[in-house]
């Protein structure tokens, strides 16, 4: 009971004082805060771009929210009193870590909220990836340091998919060099071209989803609440947004709870957007 009072006076005093310097350096929109069930277990899920992610349904949200977060973070001097703090549960991502899951079962079965992000990483760019990128187009880009910079924010589930309509003859290899800098606008304009199909291009917003999330919901009853997160993090920002939507239960069949989940965010995310 001890530890449990002073992680929840930690995430007040997360939410009170550091969610208010989040909120006035960031800008950030919150919508569908009524979506969130007030009691029970919940599992909070969304899309996954940047390090900060959590803070913006933590902002939205009236109940504390356990994150599971990657170890590393905790191993990081500079970010770890933040996770710490904010009541994360480190996940060691190299094993698999019973004693992170445990304790994540351990908050539902305590009627608390959890949080995940299914695609298991940031939808960005790693370096390995970007080097990989990189070798391909190296010939039209010869400044190495100008190409991982802009490479930096592109999704990786658009390059992913780029590469592949590459490798399938859809597009050619100098449409994929030339288009790399720009590629969701360059999607969008096969979409419209008819080259590739819009629910096609829908199925790339997202990486796959891990099905830890749904795995939990029906062991434990929890409802899935999903958000979607667009917009970039930058000082008063004008198009960080995050939509929280309705809660999903899961029924016995985790593979259409995982595309229903996935689905739902994606739609999120497409109505930030038109926001």
């Amino acid at each position: 009971m001890g530890k449990n009072k002073e992680k929840m006076f930690g995430f007040k005093v997360f939410k009170t004082i550091l969610g208010g310097l989040f909120k006035l350096y960031y800008n950030p929109t919150i919508i569908g805060e009524e979506n969130v069930p007030e009691e029970g277990a919940i599992i909070v899920v969304g899309n996954h771009v940047h390090i900060m992610d959590q803070c913006l349904p933590i902002m939205g949200i009236k109940r504390p929210i356990h994150y599971m977060a990657k170890k590393e973070y905790f191993d990081n001097k500079k970010v770890a009193w933040f996770f710490k703090l904010a009541g994360c549960i480190p996940v060691d991502r190299s094993i698999k870590d019973t004693n992170a899951t445990g304790k994540a079962m351990e908050v539902l079965e305590n009627d608390q909220a959890l949080g995940l992000f299914p695609e298991g990483t940031r939808n960005g760019l790693k370096e390995q990836r970007m080097n990989e990128i990189y070798d391909i187009c190296k010939e039209k880009y010869l400044d190495k340091k100008e190409f991982i910079k802009v490479m930096k924010k592109q999704k990786a589930s658009y390059v992913n998919y780029l590469e592949e309509l590459m490798n399938n003859e859809v597009i050619s290899k100098e449409e994929f060099i030339s288009n790399i800098y720009n590629v969701n606008d360059f999607l969008l304009e096969l979409v419209k071209d008819g080259r590739i199909k819009k629910n096609e291009y829908d199925e790339h917003l997202l990486l796959p989803f891990k099905f830890g999330a749904v795995s939990m919901a029906k062991k434990t009853g929890a409802l899935l609440v999903p958000f979607g997160i667009t917009g970039e993090y930058k000082f008063r920002s004008k198009d960080l947004v995050v939509r929280i939507g309705k809660p999903i239960r899961v029924d016995d069949d985790l593979a259409v709870a995982n595309k229903e989940l996935s689905e739902a965010i994606a739609k999120l995310m497409r109505q930030n957007l038109k926001k």
